[in-house]
Parts: structure tokens; C-alpha cells; sequence
């Protein structure tokens, strides 16, 4: 579809980043959203991960741990696997924007696993035309991730992972925008993974799963020469769940996950951030506003603000982000989202999973349930989610169908322990 809804937004867009060389907008400062590049990283693109609330990293393994948790693949009793899915995005408006991903792991003996996958974001074909006699012209805008990682078990019930992932975010129209080279830059993960061995309780069989994961921490991305620099969407990941084995057929996992962006809250501004009479007259004229602007605002480089500049780099921002909220440690709380979700599994070959995701008001207003199914055969994984809004915030993804598509190689051949 020839998407012209999109090209206004992509235009916007771009009008936008060129407008920040000469004016900073001042936020609302009852709603201090996070805003980072290439924030497609945060969607999940799998759909056992969308049915479960958007979670991952101490869900048990799969094909799709890559973006979660790569330190699970350790624990992965298949051999080797390759996972596809398929998201579309914006469904409602257009049919031509979706997030496609293609994910390989392979344990290379009983102590190490290694994977790699590549992510692909595509906004659709947007139709330019100069004059009403002129050849239109067809862009395709687009974001993508190539990552690999390397997991190890430092023990038989913990193992550790890193990955390297590049980041390629090409939003630039030829033709409308001076400089069409695409932004990139590259991010590391550092996960872990804990899944203790089968315990006997009075009625059933147990099993504890944690994990973490510091996701996208790296460069800033510059999308113009003269705009300023962007966060990578780095965040930490930490979750834990309960395995009730009741029997050899029947198993019901339990899973609850928190996540922090660890990017800088963006500073007051303005008027609600100054109160000095700067003339001594008594009286607060509007002319003395002194307008402060975003983190690394090209406009208000090194102004410090509560004893910190604005120049901030991505190492400072992972620490500065834990206690730099306005609105003080309760602000700082709202910056957590959390899920929680439920999956039955039926002797192996059927999965039907629940979850619900949060996100406080003034932080983006993301909350939603999910519903998902899983169906095995042979060596094939076949995985259906469907979410639902439950916020005044309409979704993208919001009566979406996500379908995932599994391939295992070596099924069975090594154990848990």
C-alpha cells in the first residue's frame, strides 16, 4: 500500500529533527515521557513473549531468547533451532508496516550455546511526487538489528550471557532530506539465568526460574548532523517465575517482570523550572524564562541543571537515570513497567499463556492484557498472541495478530541438569 498517511509522519519527522537546531519544545511536565532511538527494540516481535505481557527474561527457553535473555540458550534441551516471526504494526490504518524477525541458536556442547538474529522494522512504501505530471518516486523507510551472542553456564543451575548487537535506523528520504545516510550505531547485552533443578513439594513438582538483562547499552544514535544525539533504548530487565510440574503432562508457569529504561528523565523546563526574579522588581516577568532545555539539547549544551549537565553520555545516563526524576523517588517508581502472566503447557504439545503489562500514566500510559496460544508437532512450534488496550492510549498493536514459527533441531538431546 502506498502509504500516504506515513509520508506525512515521516516528513513531520524529519521537519522536526531540522527544527531542533534552532528551538527545544518544552515538555508537559505532568507527563515527562522517555524518549529514545530505534525504539522498535522494545516491541516484542515473538509471540510467545507478546502473549506473556511483553516478558522474557526468566521465561524458560525458547527460540526466540535472543532479544529476552541469550543466557537461557544454555538451558535449551533442543540441540539447535531457528525461530520466524511476524508483527504487523499499525494494522488498523495500513497493511504494509510490520516487525519481521529471524533467530538461529545452536549449543555448541553441554556448558556453552550461540545464536544470532537479525530484526527488521519496515514503515512501508511512501509514494513522492513533486508535480502532478512527475514519476512518483518510492521510499521505503526502515530500522533494522543484527546481534550474536555467546552464553555460557558457570554452573549447573546459573549461566551468563553477552551479545553484540548493530543497530541501522534508515528513516531518511532521498530528496527531502540533506543527508540521507542512514543512523547507526551498536549496543551490548549482558544477561543471566537461573533455573534450579525440580524440587518435590506436598502436592506437585516445582521449579524456580530469575533472570536479568542490561539490554542496548551503547553509543548514542544521531539522526542529523545539526540535531542532537539520542539514548539507545538501554534498559534492565529483571524477572522471576515458579514451574508447578503437577504431573508428566500437565505444568503451569507463573511469571512476574519488571524493566527500567536506564536513560535521563527529561529535565523541567521553563517556567516551571526558574522562578528567579532576575530584575529585582518584585514581579516574575515572562521575558526573564530561561528555557532549559532536554538532556544534550544542541541549543543548551553543558547549561547544568541540579548540579548535572546536560552534555550527558550514555554510561552517565545508565547511572544518572536511577535519581534524576523531578517529581523525586515517586517519580522514579513510575519509570518501572511490570507484567505478569500465566502459561499452561498440556504434556508438551500445547501451551495457552495470559499476561498483563503496566506502565504508569505520565510514563507512556502503556497497559494491556494478551492472550496467546502455542501448538507443537514433530520438530515445529507454531505460536499465536492477541492483545487487548486497557488504557486511554490506543495501542499500535492493539487487536494485532502475532504468529511465530519454530523449528527444532536435536529436540530432547540434552537434558536440564
Amino acid at each position: 500500500m502506498k502509504n500516504y498517511i506515513l509520508a506525512l509522519i515521516t516528513l513531520g519527522f524529519f521537519m522536526q529533527v531540522k527544527a531542533q537546531t534552532l528551538t527545544t519544545v518544552i515538555p508537559d511536565n505532568d507527563s515527562r515521557v522517555i524518549t529514545t532511538g530505534v525504539p522498535f527494540l522494545l516491541i516484542a516481535a515473538d509471540a510467545r513473549a507478546a502473549g506473556l505481557g511483553d516478558m522474557g527474561v526468566a521465561t524458560s527457553a525458547d527460540a526466540y531468547s535472543q532479544q529476552w535473555n541469550p543466557s537461557k540458550y544454555a538451558f535449551s534441551l533442543a540441540k539447535s533451532g531457528i525461530g520466524i516471526s511476524y508483527t504487523p504494526y499499525l494494522s488498523k490504518l495500513v497493511n504494509d508496516i510490520s516487525i519481521g524477525e529471524v533467530t538461529y541458536f545452536n549449543r555448541l556442547n553441554e556448558q556453552s550455546a550461540f545464536s544470532g538474529s537479525l530484526k527488521y522494522f519496515s514503515l512501508g512504501e511512501i509514494e513522492l511526487v513533486d508535480g502532478p505530471i512527475d514519476t512518483p518516486r518510492i521510499a521505503k523507510p526502515n530500522e533494522m538489528t543484527i546481534d550474536l551472542a555467546y552464553s555460557l553456564r558457570l554452573a549447573p543451575q546459573f549461566s551468563m550471557g553477552v551479545a553484540l548487537r548493530y543497530l541501522r535506523s534508515d528513516l531518511k528520504i532521498i530528496g527531502v532530506d540533506d543527508n540521507p545516510a542512514p543512523a547507526s550505531s551498536i549496543g551490548v547485552d549482558i544477561s543471566g539465568y537461573y533455573q534450579s533443578e525440580e524440587n518435590a513439594y506436598s502436592d506437585y513438582n516445582g521449579r524456580w526460574r530469575a533472570g536479568f538483562a542490561l539490554q542496548n547499552l551503547g553509543p548514542k544514535i544521531k539522526y542529523d548532523d545539526a540535531g542532537r544525539e539520542n539514548f539507545l533504548p538501554t534498559n534492565l530487565r529483571l524477572g522471576g517465575g515458579f514451574d508447578f510440574i503437577f504431573d508428566q503432562y500437565n505444568k503451569l508457569a507463573i511469571t512476574a517482570e519488571i524493566t527500567k529504561l536506564l536513560v535521563p528523565t527529561p529535565p523541567i523546563t521553563g517556567r516551571e523550572y526558574e522562578f528567579t526574579d532576575t530584575n529585582g522588581n518584585g514581579v516574575y516577568d515572562a521575558s526573564e524564562d530561561e528555557l532549559i532545555g532536554y538532556p544534550n539539547s544542541p541549543v543548551t549544551d553543558n547549561v547544568i541543571i541540579d548540579g548535572q549537565t546536560t552534555d550527558v553520555s550514555f554510561i552517565s545516563g545508565v547511572f544518572q537515570s536511577f535519581g534524576d526524576a523531578p517529581g523525586g523517588f515517586s517519580e522514579e517508581l513510575k519509570e518501572f513497567t511490570w507484567a505478569l502472566s500465566a502459561e499452561y503447557q498440556y504434556q508438551d504439545s500445547f501451551a495457552f499463556r495470559a499476561g498483563f503489562f503496566n506502565e504508569a500514566e505520565e510514563k507512556g500510559a502503556r497497559k494491556f492484557f494478551a492472550l496467546g496460544a502455542g501448538f507443537k508437532y514433530s520438530t515445529i512450534n507454531i505460536d499465536l498472541s492477541y492483545l487487548f488496550s486497557a488504557s486511554r492510549v490506543q495501542s499500535p498493536l492493539e487487536n494485532t495478530l502475532r504468529f511465530s514459527l519454530t523449528f527444532n533441531f536435536g529436540d530432547g538431546e540434552y537434558d536440564e541438569y
